[in-house]
């Protein structure tokens, strides 16, 4: 019995010492658990921090960036992917009216602007002029509009235009006696020939009818100054070339009846031109009286013309978009010196001359988008001068 006694007390001892010892490791545990609760809840409070002064710096920055958008004098919308605004400026507000947040931007095209035809410069239906341009918002979809009131600096783009207009039609007039030498010229040969006895009804008839086309085509020439001070741009007409050079050759002819020039004009292009015709004629004109007036050579008897010289003007260099003209003489030629200079406005080598004749081809050949040079000569001991006149095509040549 006694012996049982002593065996249940060393059972009930060890119990005890179990008890302690897991009670110990419960213990050691809570306070592992309790230190970890700790170091969680110190790092949750760190992150709140961290989170709340990335809230207080993001919150800042965007009323930063709201800030300097209204402070851009020109107007900025921001649209999303799907074309709604999402952000716009005191001056996008100013310039196209409220309300614009939330709204599709198609549907403010529509109520605010004349025209809705895609372009950089549009009228807004209150008479302004507003420039639209627009960039990629980044990785994400959308679209950054900037707007910009260009209303006076076209005025002033205007005015400065015509101020230019103005200033190249006085020149222009100043060259005019240049320009209608020629068919003047003509029209005085033929009311010369009316004066004679000897006419039939039939001749007498021709040489009107000669007169009133060269009255005719100094009247278009005035108009086309006219034009040009008005707009600045020539109108482009379907002109055919070879009607262009079949004129020629009847314009050039009173120059030529002393015999001491020879005019071959040679045009194996059957094509149109886009251009307006009494310009492009007028520039034609022009450089061939150059040549001819160039055949003038000085020999011993001190008489500056003899028979001999030639001017041969040829279309050549065909392709798609272009045709070359060649207006060539055998003349004494232009130094290299001079030909940096012939096409300046006032630059003449003739004693009479305005020195505004090239200056004007050259003039309405940029304005027909040609271009216009003094070709070089092939030998350094060669005489004579070579002009070129490219023109553009008319469109219906280059889709043949």
């Amino acid at each position: 019995m006694v012996q049982q006694n002593v065996s249940n007390s060393r059972a009930l001892k060890d119990a005890f010492s179990r008890f302690n010892q897991a009670s110990d490791q419960l213990a050691d545990s809570y306070r592992i658990l309790e230190d970890r609760v700790g170091q969680l809840t110190g790092e949750l409070a760190l992150e709140r921090s961290r989170r709340f002064f990335r809230e207080s710096d993001n919150e800042q920055t965007i009323r930063r960036f709201e800030g300097l958008l209204d402070a851009l004098p020109a107007a900025v919308i921001v649209l999303d992917g799907d074309g709604y605004v999402q952000q716009c400026n005191r001056a996008a507000i100013e310039l196209v009216g409220e309300p614009l947040l939330s709204l599709l931007w198609r549907d403010i095209v529509v109520r605010a602007f004349e025209s809705t035809v895609p372009g950089d410069d549009v009228p807004l239906k209150d008479g302004r002029i507003v420039n639209i341009a627009t960039r990629p918002v980044g990785d994400v979809p959308g679209q950054i509009i900037l707007l910009t009131d260009v209303t006076e600096a076209r005025a002033m783009q205007a005015m400065l235009n015509r101020h230019q207009r103005l200033s190249a039609m006085g020149e222009m007039v100043a060259s005019i006696a240049h320009q209608i030498r020629t068919p003047l010229a003509s029209g005085l040969l033929y009311a010369s020939h009316l004066k004679r006895d000897d006419l039939d009804q039939g001749r007498r008839a021709r040489y009107a009818e000669q007169i009133l086309s060269r009255l005719k085509h100094l009247e278009r020439l005035v108009d086309e100054m006219l034009v040009f001070a008005r707009g600045g741009n020539f109108s482009a007409d379907r002109v055919r070339l070879a009607m262009l050079m079949d004129e020629l050759q009847q314009m050039m002819l009173p120059l030529l009846e002393d015999g001491m020039c020879e005019l071959e004009i040679v045009n194996s292009a059957d094509v149109h031109i886009s251009g307006h015709y009494e310009a492009l004629s007028a520039v034609l004109q022009n450089l061939v009286s150059n040549a001819i007036q160039a055949c003038e050579h000085d020999d011993e008897s001190g008489d500056n013309r003899h028979a001999g010289g030639k001017v041969k003007v040829e279309s050549r260099n065909l392709t798609d978009k272009t045709v070359d003209i060649y207006i060539t003489d055998n003349g004494h030629g232009i130094s290299e010196k001079i030909q940096q200079r012939i096409f300046e406005p006032f630059f003449t080598t003739k004693a009479q001359g305005t020195g505004l004749g090239l200056a004007v081809v050259q003039a309405i050949v940029n304005a027909h988008d040609g271009a216009i040079w003094i070709e070089a000569s092939s030998t350094s001991n060669q005489s004579g001068t070579t002009f070129v006149v490219r023109l553009p095509l008319l469109k219906e040549n280059v889709d043949k």
